[in-house]
């Protein structure tokens, strides 16, 4: 198969998937070896970096997608409804860091760092599909095990959690500071009677 239909048959399947598609899988759809399919990888992003082109390449971890541009979405916005984009609170972003660059983390291991209860923020970054259930750790009562998805990859502009940026010793300061007045409230709080 020559590069252009190679690049033409690619171009179809990640368009009818409307989502993202793993390059072992397109390779073998085309018959093509992996070197041969990141020539037609690259050959489509050329041909979508114009800027005559409405879509781009996205390449995921071990997957690519085709996607909007993201400075054509106010004219998508006129013809479809915005997708409702999920409200991250100061605590589900924290909780998602957590998992971030944990991963793969547990629940208590998650609330061990934060030093709160986090199933709230655990459920609702499930439900907006930022994060996975990964499988069960080996060890007593088996807790699941919690990574990023590729949606949390896509929303972040990403290709892998290799690209996440390095916390600051400032930063990782300024949390541990947060987290321990956080259990100072809650130790001198108001008590039961």
């Amino acid at each position: 198969m020559d590069l252009h239909t190679a690049m033409a048959a690619a171009e179809a399947i990640l368009f009818a998937m409307g989502d993202s598609v793993e390059r072992s899988a397109l390779a073998r759809a085309l018959e093509i070896s992996g070197e041969d399919l990141s020539r037609v990888l690259a050959g489509l992003s050329d041909k979508y970096d114009r800027p005559d082109s409405g879509l781009r390449l996205v390449e995921l971890e071990e997957s690519v997608q085709l996607a909007t541009r993201t400075e054509l979405y106010d004219y998508l916005i006129r013809i479809a409804q915005a997708p409702s984009r999920p409200k991250l609170t100061d605590t589900m972003l924290e909780t998602l860091s957590i998992i971030a660059y944990k991963q793969p983390v547990t629940k208590t291991e998650i609330e061990a760092i934060r030093g709160v209860n986090s199933d709230f923020a655990v459920d609702k970054l499930l439900s907006y599909d930022l994060i996975q259930e990964l499988g069960r750790k080996d060890a007593p009562g088996r807790p699941i095990l919690f990574g990023t998805t590729e949606q949390f990859l896509r929303s972040f502009g990403v290709k892998s959690v290799e690209e996440l940026p390095a916390p600051k010793k400032e930063q990782i300061e300024e949390l541990k500071e947060e987290a321990e007045q956080e259990i100072d409230a809650k130790l001198s709080g108001p008590v039961g009677v």
